[in-house]
This record gives structure tokens, C-alpha cells and sequence, in this order.
């Protein structure tokens, strides 16, 4: 069965960074777009940034550009968010999605941007 286990989360003081992983099992990862969510208290679930199958192309939310990098290794099935310069509305549980003939997600892994 497809598997999305996100880990990296934690508590960083703005201006800091943090590298959150995603290993997946159970499908054919090398063929399908990756791409982080996240959610906030309050609020609703939103996309942060994707990577297709190749890794050639990227898309980020305007409120992340020139912060976060999101990669892909296809030899170990997993992908990847670099966040740096965290602010604090950053702070929310961060998912990894996948499209494979239905929705698939992680069970989230908590990110706290505070001093």
C-alpha cells in the first residue's frame, strides 16, 4: 500500500531553517508529482510548492518563493523541502502529497517557528 512518511519537523527560531523529508513506499515514485502542503490552526490546508517526476519543474506558493527548495532523489524515493529564513506564520504541520490515481498524504510532521 503507498506509504508517505514525512520527518524533519521541529522547533526553530525565526531567521532559522529546517529540512523536511518525505520517504514513500508502495508506488511507482519516480512516475508521479510530489508536492508539500501545509496547515495552519485556523486555517485551511495549502499548497506550499511541487516537483514533478523528473524534478525538472517546481512550483512554490508566493508567500515561500526564494525561501524554500523543494528536490527529489529517485533512487531512494523521497523528496525533500529546505526551508529557510522560517517566520513565524510559517509555523503550521507540513504534508506530503501525492496524486496516484487518488489523493495520498503523510501524517504530517509539525513545524513551529517561534523564539
Amino acid at each position: 500500500q503507498v506509504q508517505l512518511v514525512e520527518s524533519g519537523g521541529g522547533l526553530v527560531q525565526p531567521g532559522g531553517s529546517l529540512r523536511l523529508s518525505c520517504a514513500a513506499s508502495g508506488f511507482i515514485f519516480s512516475k508521479y508529482t510530489m508536492d508539500w502542503y501545509r496547515q495552519a490552526p485556523g486555517k485551511e490546508r495549502e499548497l506550499v510548492a511541487s516537483i514533478s517526476y523528473t524534478g525538472g519543474t517546481t512550483n512554490y506558493a508566493d508567500s515561500v518563493k526564494g525561501r524554500f527548495t523543494i528536490s527529489r532523489d529517485n533512487a531512494k524515493n523521497t523528496v525533500y523541502l529546505q526551508m529557510n529564513s522560517l517566520k513565524p506564520e510559517d509555523t503550521a504541520v507540513y504534508y506530503c502529497h501525492t496524486l496516484a490515481r487518488r489523493n495520498y498524504w503523510g501524517q504530517g510532521t509539525q513545524v513551529t517557528v517561534s523564539s
